[in-house]
């Protein structure tokens, strides 16, 4: 039986790492400011894209998706997994971009092999597969945010709670495909060559996007490209490579932040500030809390001068 999946960030450096670790080679992910295929363009080579959005959990599943149209005979030809288990959405997603382009990209021999073992098994099965694996599970758990709070009441979600999901696309024999491991099959949104992707995908995502209110902006967009060092050494862009190098650096801090909470340490650092002032008399304590408070009422106050003043602008 599988150990539990712990939810991820819908970060480059998350998944860019998480690429890494599983075995990938000179691939990377970047995130999307904009719906624009020029922009996309711009990263290629271009191997799929994952999405992040709010899931519609009061939403019924119907035979025919709201747009394309299933492809179950996909699934027989590419790589397609049925989620299984709670909190694998992200990686599941990143797997189905990478996975259906082994040989455009070197995922590694411990991938190569998953995929040879899960090829001839049917979706639902290739998910349990991938929720059993101790590679992929364990490297999806290193990039887990710390948390000191462990919630012992596990339930299903309503139509109250905010839900999120990863999906991916990607062209795959010559289909822009949606790979999403909570329906019965891929979504063909028809033909789609490797060059034609950015221009392809990017209205299916802005047609998903407009099925939800005007004020709904918690969408995420990561790009698996070609590791950008590659390109910045073939053209001899020196300062761009130091600024991918830099960029990695900071990849590798955050990632290693995330597997630590720092409750323990703020508490005692606290608690010695405290005895300090303490030690100090003549009211130092108390005159340290009053002025906290009173730099806490200016920053609601500034804050609520600049919510008032971005309101007037919408207006």
């Amino acid at each position: 039986m599988s150990g539990g999946w712990n939810t991820i960030e819908s970060d480059a450096g998350v998944f860019t790492y998480l690429l890494q670790n599983l075995g990938a080679k000179d691939v990377q992910f970047e995130e999307l400011i904009s719906l624009d295929p020029e922009l996309l363009r711009q990263q290629s080579p271009v191997y799929g894209v994952i999405f992040l959005f709010k899931y519609p959990t009061g939403e019924k599943r119907t035979d025919k998706p709201r747009d394309g149209s299933f492809d179950h005979d996909a699934a027989e030809n590419i790589f397609f997994a049925a989620q299984t288990i709670q909190n694998a959405c992200g990686t599941q997603a990143l797997l189905s971009v990478l996975l259906n382009k082994d040989g455009e990209v070197d995922i590694g021999p411990s991938l190569r092999e998953f995929k040879e073992f899960t090829t001839p098994l049917p979706s639902d099965i290739r998910g349990e597969a991938l929720s059993n694996s101790e590679l992929i599970r364990d490297v999806h758990n290193s990039f887990a945010r710390s948390s000191p709070f462990i919630d012992e009441t596990q339930r299903a979600a309503t139509e109250d709670d905010d839900v999120y999901h990863f999906i991916a696309y990607t062209p795959t024999n010559n289909v822009l495909y949606e790979l999403d491991g909570l329906q019965p099959a891929p979504i063909s949104h028809g033909p789609c060559t490797f060059d034609e992707f950015p221009d392809k995908v990017v209205p299916v995502l802005q047609r998903r996007i407009e099925r939800y209110p005007a004020n709904e902006i918690r969408f995420n967009l990561l790009a698996m490209v070609q590791d950008l060092r590659i390109r910045a050494r073939e053209i001899g862009d020196m300062e761009w490579l130091h600024r991918e190098e830099e960029k990695r650096t900071a990849w590798q801090w955050e990632n290693a932040l995330r597997r630590h909470n720092f409750v323990g340490f703020v508490g005692e650092l606290l608690k010695g500030v405290v005895k300090t002032k303490l030690a100090e008399g003549d009211g130092a304590y108390e005159k340290w809390v009053e002025e906290a408070k009173a730099k806490t009422k200016s920053r609601i106050e500034e804050r609520s001068k600049k919510g008032a003043a971005v309101e007037e602008m919408d207006v």
